[in-house]
């Protein structure tokens, strides 16, 4: 939709490793990994008018939001005690790389950016909904530690 967008999703991965000596004389070793994901949008393709490349684009930004959905929908329902499917995470690449940061030890927190105007309410209904489903997932967080 918008011409000076990337038009694709963005992963920055922080490592941070810190070795402490124990009191017997050995190292030990703590590892913690902090991943920030910028999606892009779902692209709609009426009010768009995309063709061409750009539509091959909106649609591989598409389905692999809708996998990203699966997943969390997935996670969520696991989360909340019922049994379900199995995560679909080799569906796509954004969920591979998202695997350990859903479903891993890890704290997840979802920041949703919406838009007030008229003509924008169903994109905001849809990650309003996205947002409520993420919300549902619970993972438990345990030290690494590596001695």
């Amino acid at each position: 939709m918008n011409s000076e967008s990337s038009r694709s999703h963005s992963v920055f991965t922080v490592v941070m490793k810190q070795t402490v000596k124990t009191g017997e004389g050995k190292n030990m070793e703590r590892v913690s990994k902090m991943a920030m994901i910028d999606l892009a949008g779902s692209e709609r393709v009426a009010s768009t008018g995309a063709t061409g490349d750009r539509l091959k684009e909106g649609a591989t930004i598409n389905k692999s939001l809708t996998n990203l959905g699966r997943v969390i929908h997935a996670l969520a329902r696991a989360s909340s005690g019922k049994k379900g499917d199995i995560p679909p995470f080799r569906d796509s690449q954004l969920t591979w790389l998202l695997k350990d940061s859903l479903a891993g030890n890890s704290r997840t927190t979802m920041v949703a950016a919406l838009s007030p105007a008229d003509v924008n309410a169903d994109e905001t209904l849809s990650t309003l909904r996205f947002a409520d489903s993420a919300k549902k997932v619970r993972t438990k967080v345990t030290i690494n530690e590596d001695p």
